[in-house]
């Protein structure tokens, strides 16, 4: 497997760039060494980041790979005249023939949110988070009717990550909803959930799968053995089809995937499609 340096340079965070580049990576049998180089927002910073991918160059005796999401153009240029990587400017990339289309100049902000501070963007998704923490693992019924999504399942089929990915991508208030053996023997859903039916979404998972994660939890217990987990997701998914409930599966799918599916199917109204 071809192995190479990659360099990943922002004058934010460095999320947009890293998950730009590590989606285009992902095309390729490549092992790479990241590296990260958030906040190079001044001129100083950016010789430094280049005396660091020079050095990276002659020491390997080959280019490494510099993805970029500046907006600053004097950072910017520091590292397209000095540098020795391969460079990718994904800002160049899209946003000069964006401005040329629309006839417009972009404001070259620096990150998703410029000023966190005068965001009120960057409040809903801090409100979201919290509300998300709050409503975690059916902790409180209150205000059900305020979420955006409702997840169910059996305890750890990814209910939490899902419902903190959704707040903190999307904004999204996300509760989710463990369905626990009482509820199987009244073979119907925990009745605060009843009338919030539109906005629930099921998970399930396989039930080996399901017993590994329980078992690096609690081992050795009858809450992590096989023929209890089997038992579980046997009832929780034949209530799911009884309710009329959406769900999927998340044994081989990512947080990614997931979130994705469910807002195709449950379609917050906050969200614009």
């Amino acid at each position: 497997m071809s192995q190479r340096t990659v360099f990943f340079i922002s004058d934010g965070t460095g999320i947009t760039a890293e998950t730009f580049g590590n989606a285009i990576l992902a095309q390729f049998e490549l092992k790479a060494r990241h590296v990260r180089l958030p906040f190079v927002d001044n001129v100083d910073k950016a010789h430094q980041a280049v005396r660091q991918i020079n050095h990276t160059a002659e020491l390997e005796g080959r280019k490494p790979i510099v993805f970029t999401t500046l907006a600053n153009m004097q950072v910017l240029e520091v590292i397209k005249t000095s540098c020795q990587g391969m460079l990718l400017d994904m800002f160049g990339t899209f946003v000069a023939p964006l401005e040329n289309e629309l006839g417009l100049k972009s404001n070259h902000r620096v990150g998703r949110f410029s000023d966190a501070s005068k965001s009120k963007e960057y409040d809903d998704r801090i409100e979201a988070i919290n509300f998300s923490l709050a409503h975690d693992d059916g902790q409180s019924n209150r205000d059900l009717a305020g979420s955006d999504v409702i997840l169910v399942g059996v305890s750890r089929s990814g209910k939490t990550p899902t419902s903190l990915y959704l707040a903190m991508q999307y904004g999204l208030k996300a509760s989710n909803y463990p369905l626990i053996p009482e509820d199987f023997e009244r073979r119907q859903l925990p009745p605060a959930l009843v009338p919030h039916r539109k906005k629930i979404f099921g998970l399930t998972i396989a039930p080996e799968r399901l017993a590994q994660i329980r078992n690096e939890r609690r081992p050795n217990s009858k809450y992590a053995s096989l023929v209890n987990c089997r038992d579980e997701i046997h009832e929780a998914e034949a209530m799911m089809r009884r309710e009329g409930i959406r769900w999927l599966s998340t044994t081989t799918k990512s947080i990614e995937e997931i979130a994705t599916t469910i807002l195709q199917e449950i379609r917050p109204e906050r969200l614009e499609y």
